[in-house]
């Protein structure tokens, strides 16, 4: 089991990563660059996802068949996600 510090340190990545998305969103981004801002957003949150996963879900210390299974989701969603996208153009 990970120890206290460990998530503070996980919780303050997500925080930044959190802050840097709306960066991106109100720094007018997505109006002027709509597939830049999209991109790095979908990073940002993949970042994010994969360190909730690992650590608050603790798929680390799991067997990897289930962690595959997991990322299997997660690609089925971001497919859709980007799919959906398309569908929002500016």
């Amino acid at each position: 089991m990970a120890n206290t510090r460990l998530y503070t340190l996980i919780f303050v990545a997500l925080f930044v990563l959190a802050t840097a998305q709306v960066a991106v969103e109100t720094m007018g981004f997505v109006e002027n660059a709509y597939w830049y801002a999209f991109g790095a957003i979908l990073a940002l949150s993949l970042l994010k996802a994969v360190a909730v996963a690992g650590y608050y879900q603790h798929l680390l210390y799991e067997p990897r068949s289930l962690s595959y299974l997991i990322g299997i989701g997660l690609l089925a969603a971001l497919t859709l996600t980007i799919a959906a996208s398309y569908s929002i153009l500016p």
